[in-house]
């Protein structure tokens, strides 16, 4: 691998830690567009339950891995803090690179033993 790539992967990679652990924890906790549209049709009250109408959020469930470790944007047992966002993040973006990275080393491999 070249210095320059090096260099270039680095840099990216640090971009996105810094996306996903520390930007992350300023954005909005205002339902998105896919949340408002589910929630169309409803009433809710100050907890945001729904309290009468009908809209497809009352048929929604629990998540089948909502007891993982890095459910809900946060790391179990670090509470709800920038900290948890900032680990949760991380971890996130350094799993999707290694095995980004793993699967190009793989590939890579492959190709140099079929030639």
């Amino acid at each position: 691998m070249s210095k320059k790539l090096g260099w270039f992967l680095a840099g990216g990679l640090l971009v996105a830690i810094l996306l996903a652990g520390v930007v992350s924890n300023f954005a909005s906790s205002s339902p998105d567009g896919l949340d408002a549209t589910v929630r169309e049709g409803c009433t809710f009250n100050a907890e945001g339950e729904i309290t009468g109408g009908h809209c497809i959020a009352q048929e929604e469930g629990e998540h089948q891995l909502g007891d993982s470790p890095l459910a809900d944007y946060g790391v179990r047992g670090l509470g709800d803090g920038p900290l948890s966002t900032l680990v949760a993040g991380t971890a996130g973006v350094l799993i999707t690179f290694g095995i980004g990275a793993g699967l190009f080393w793989v590939t890579r491999r492959r190709q140099k033993t079929d030639a």
